[in-house]
């Protein structure tokens, strides 16, 4: 059976911040077993190298000591309470977040709250949260977290600073751009609060180095934008016991929840695959609304609060849908798969796998691969164009894309349209397709020579290269 069991606020370290816990166990020696096994950090403060409780740590089942019980042999049943109560003298335990008079003047408002006060402070400045993304999530988060007070933040990316970030990642300025994202967020994140140990990891999260990075943390927060790192969060934090924050947008949506596998499903007993590739846009091809990802980003920063101080119900086993344009959250139940590769009954994955490959990016069957000679640069196309023209340039965007910007003489199908479109095209004609990047136009191409077109190229790098390389004045977004 099931027993509840609270661990007191000087070890709420060693058991993952749990302010409390259900642990199987017939007798009080069998349930603080199995509670050591769950967490090992607390077994040298529980029990003596001989396995006997430690003189300094006092056990009650309900309001009774177990010391004038039958000791570990006394029996539990259903609706009882264990409560540790350890020796505390004060002093070492607090004197690493005792605060200095700027700092209570700092947290005052949440001091004066007595579901934080001083100790959900204390857990604030002690807490370790490591941030996986940079981008539209991770602005608001790290801010947030920051001027809360949590006392270490990490954060991982490898980007730079665009002009495109700036619509939703406030935590950059028009001066940033150029910039390594993780050195503006750094200066931006001591300017608001300079009490907090920033740690900044410049690379690709990968399967080679996310356990490593995500050991040191206490909570992992999820603000990536692609589906191989999504998975490689997940498994990282159920391989290592750790709670992931998640959260997505997309144009007016987003989801949050809570994923921790020791007390709830994981991402994978929600989403067991990932889509296609190429079935669902990223938001670099289907846009997001600027405003999306702070709110988004917040109730993230809220959850990993609440986990820290222990306070409040955490979307554990529930998913947050927010619908901007209705203005309306639902809110769904998610239920562990006993059948989960990872945290199911049985699990099958026992370490980091290939997740590109998971994802089926990468892999040949799932990819379109363009031949060299199928291809053409932006200035290849333009020498061509200059010089004797006779080229017709096929744009497969989105009509709204094709409004913000254009190759002069190009002609529009999208994508979609295309294959109820191909009559409109001349097969002896040398054809030049483009998108935004390259990636629909890829497709494009594939379709194209499928149907008989032999003079059909891909613009390398597409209209985005075209601006970079040819023709400044056409804007980019």
């Amino acid at each position: 059976m099931a027993i509840k069991i609270l661990i007191p606020t000087a070890l709420r370290q060693y058991s993952q911040n749990h302010h409390s816990i259900q642990i199987d166990g017939k007798n009080v020696g069998e349930l603080l077993g199995n509670l050591t096994e769950k967490f090992p950090d607390l077994k040298k403060h529980l029990f003596s190298e001989d396995g006997r409780i430690r003189n300094f740590v006092n056990v009650y089942i309900n309001d009774d000591d177990v010391r004038y019980l039958h000791g570990n042999e006394t029996g539990v049943k259903d609706g009882d309470v264990i409560s540790i109560v350890p020796s505390v003298a004060g002093g070492s335990g607090a004197a690493k977040s005792d605060f200095s008079k700027a700092e209570i003047e700092r947290y005052s408002r949440h001091l004066i709250m007595p579901e934080v006060a001083l100790e959900g402070q204390r857990k604030l400045k002690e807490a370790k949260v490591l941030l996986v993304g940079m981008g539209g999530l991770g602005s608001p988060l790290s801010m947030y977290l920051a001027a809360a007070g949590v006392g270490r933040i990490g954060i991982v990316d490898f980007d730079k600073v665009d002009f495109t970030n700036l619509q939703r990642q406030v935590i950059y300025s028009t001066n940033d751009v150029g910039k390594p994202k993780l050195q503006a967020a750094k200066e931006r994140i001591q300017g608001i609060n300079p009490y907090v140990q920033v740690d900044t990891y410049e690379t690709r999260l990968t399967s080679e180095n996310a356990l490593q990075i995500f050991e040191n943390y206490d909570i992992i927060i999820d603000g990536t934008d692609n589906f191989p790192t999504r998975y490689l969060v997940n498994d990282a934090c159920v391989l290592l016991g750790k709670p992931n924050v998640y959260g997505s947008i997309f144009r007016f949506e987003g989801q949050v929840s809570v994923f921790y596998a020791k007390e709830g499903p994981c991402y994978r007993c929600l989403y067991p695959e990932p889509p296609p590739p190429g079935l669902v846009p990223s938001c670099a091809e289907g846009g997001v609304l600027g405003i999306l990802p702070g709110n988004v980003g917040l109730l993230q920063a809220t959850e990993a609060v609440k986990l820290i101080i222990g306070k409040g119900e955490p979307l554990i086993g529930r998913l947050l849908l927010y619908d901007a344009l209705a203005m309306k959250f639902r809110e769904l139940k998610l239920r562990k798969d006993p059948k989960c590769p990872i945290c199911g009954e049985n699990p099958t994955i026992h370490a980091l796998i290939d997740y590109e490959q998971f994802c089926g990016i990468g892999t040949p069957e799932d990819r379109v691969v363009i031949l060299a000679e199928n291809e053409i640069t932006v200035k290849q196309l333009h020498a061509q164009m200059t010089t004797n023209g006779g080229v017709f340039i096929l744009d497969v965007r989105q009509p709204h894309e094709y409004e913000i910007c254009r190759i002069e003489g190009s002609t529009l199908i999208p994508l979609n349209e295309l294959p109820t479109r191909v009559n409109e095209l001349d097969r002896l004609q040398e054809i030049v397709v483009h998108c935004k990047m390259g990636g629909r136009s890829a497709k494009a191409v594939k379709f194209l020579r499928e149907a008989g077109f032999e003079k059909v190229k891909n613009l390398k790098g597409g209209i985005l290269a075209w601006a970079d390389e040819v023709d400044p004045s056409v804007p980019k977004y």
